[in-house]
């Protein structure tokens, strides 16, 4: 199919280059203007890519950029790109307006709204890619962008400097019990949250109370966070059946927390040098592969429950409340100087068979182990080392010994040649293909994280470099 560029600008060659190699440039249009990006947008069919001139645009108060009735295909999708990367502001009340549009792509734009950008239900296949997310926090808080489509892509993006309440990106869906379906978040950078409040300042929150036994597949996954401090919970997920993998929290208060929901997996994730780690409430989730070094509260918390079990019927006090953490799968993570390693809490209803196995644990001061009560836990072939005392693990879970950890270029402290934890894991059953860093685990598993190689990894914590409106 020929694809139509609309260049509404005077800076044809430089708006060309933003143009892929596959696509014709068969139409220019005039000026740059938003009337004239809106005539566009009321005219683009599959294929067509329009270009906006760089500048500083302000949608007028009561206005917007509409997209609405447009729809691409998976070959030939509406693009809409500023001229140079970031280099279209647009400022105002409102920016795009969705409705009743699928396969359109948004790229390259800055963001200084002051209300939220809403992917709605009626939306599918929409991308947000390379953008710069600063919306306005003058007057009270409010959520940047809400995704309530399904199949919606978020990627590239950097969402920074918000110091009121509100949330980076909510993913939400139809109805009030509802979920958008299959939102792949990757390549993000999400940084410098400050909200000071106890709540209600998460980068990511997948879902919310009402939501949690619904089922969204969400994927997230290679995305950095950096000082996002808004709240304890960076990655907010009260949903069910999603993958939280890849990432890095660095330096942040917020942390990596199943809060509802069911039958999550959180893997291969790196969180360094801030205050919370992972949190783990309701069932079956598969916690595996993660790094947890250097925070100052509590590094992994398997969770007591004002109930035990979510379940339809129940009033909107009972969801709001914590769900026990049951039959949740512990594995190959290792745990590194935290100031509280492995706890529990105390609500009325106690966590249930729980497996911890193949886990390293080294700290130099506290304990390491502090659960609550528990019921059916299974600990096996986990490592503990360090003047921290072992705490309440049962003595047939563990052993203390040495595990010659080294700490490596990037910070990571990884097994070392002669490592009693090569070759150590014992727990069968659990399919463990590869460690944090990407290598192979092969036949016979390293305790920990990290499988002992003498090869570069495939995977480091990211850096700004890996991420955001630049990343390859």
């Amino acid at each position: 199919m020929q694809r139509r560029t609309f260049l509404t600008g005077t800076l044809l060659g430089a708006a060309l280059a933003a143009v892929p190699f596959h696509a014709s440039t068969a139409t220019a249009a005039t000026a740059g203007s938003l009337t004239d990006l809106q005539k566009a947008i009321d005219g683009a069919a599959p294929g067509d890519q329009i270009v906006l001139a760089d500048g500083t645009y302000t949608v007028p108060s009561g206005g917007a950029i509409r997209v609405s009735g447009k729809h691409g295909t998976a070959d030939a999708p509406i693009t809409i790109v500023a001229e140079s990367r970031g280099g279209v502001v647009l400022r105002g009340e409102r920016g795009f307006v969705f409705s009743d549009s699928s396969y359109v792509t948004v790229r390259d734009f800055a963001f200084r709204q002051s209300t939220t950008l809403e992917i709605p239900a009626g939306c599918t296949r929409i991308r947000l890619t390379r953008n710069d997310f600063g919306f306005t926090d003058a007057g009270s808080g409010f959520d940047w962008v809400v995704v309530r489509g399904d199949d919606v892509k978020i990627d590239r993006n950097h969402f920074h400097d918000k110091t009121t309440e509100g949330i980076f990106l909510v993913v939400d869906g139809p109805g009030s019990t509802a979920m958008a379906q299959r939102l792949h978040i990757f390549r993000n950078h999400f940084s410098d949250h400050s909200f000071a409040g106890d709540n209600g300042g998460e980068s990511i929150r997948i879902g919310y109370s009402g939501r949690a036994l619904s089922s969204a597949d969400a994927v997230v996954e290679h995305n950095l966070f950096e000082r996002c401090d808004g709240d304890p919970e960076a990655i907010s997920v009260k949903s069910s059946d999603n993958t939280i993998r890849y990432n890095t929290v660095r330096d942040s208060r917020g942390g990596i927390v199943l809060r509802h929901g069911n039958n999550s997996r959180v893997e291969g994730n790196y969180l360094i040098g801030g205050d919370n780690g992972v949190r783990v409430y309701g069932n079956d989730h598969l916690v595996v592969n993660n790094y947890l070094g250097g925070l100052s509260d509590r590094a992994l918390v398997i969770g007591s429950g004002t109930t035990r079990d979510h379940h339809t019927g129940e009033t909107t006090e009972e969801r709001r409340g914590n769900d026990a953490c049951d039959r949740a799968v512990i594995v190959h993570n290792t745990l590194v100087g935290n100031a509280r390693t492995l706890t529990g809490e105390s609500r009325d209803h106690e966590p249930r068979s729980v497996i911890i196995a193949d886990n390293l644990l080294v700290g130099s001061a506290g304990t390491l182990v502090a659960m609550g009560a528990t019921t059916g836990f299974t600990w096996q072939s986990n490592i503990l080392w360090g003047a921290a005392a072992n705490g309440n693990i049962p003595s047939g879970g563990y052993r203390r010994v040495d595990p010659l950890l080294r700490q490596q270029a990037d910070g990571i402290h990884r097994l070392s040649a002669g490592s009693p934890a090569i070759n150590a894991a014992t727990l069968a059953g659990q399919a463990v293909a590869d460690d944090i860093d990407g290598q192979p685990r092969g036949g016979t598993r390293d305790i920990g994280a990290d499988e002992y190689a003498t090869s570069a990894p495939v995977r480091r914590p990211l850096t700004s470099a890996d991420v955001g409106p630049d990343a390859s």
